[in-house]
């Protein structure tokens, strides 16, 4: 007696909603190290956010490395 059994395999690519997400990931990465200048923090701080610029202080040297000019 000759018993057959079939395998399938199903080949998916990659989520479109997953590369979605990773896009919207890096392009607010993009934000924040290249060009935050204390906007993300003026929501909670206000005004003072835009002369302590504490996220531009802590990526300074990233975003000189990145190629971003900051001053």
């Amino acid at each position: 007696m000759s018993y057959s059994t079939q395998i399938s395999v199903s080949k998916s690519g990659v989520p479109i909603l997953a590369v979605a997400i990773l896009v919207v990931i890096f392009a607010f990465g993009l934000f924040v190290v290249g060009y935050d200048q204390g906007h993300i923090f003026s929501v909670i701080m206000g005004e003072k956010a835009f002369d302590e610029m504490f996220i531009h202080e802590l990526t300074h040297d990233m975003r000189h490395a990145a190629g971003f000019p900051c001053h």
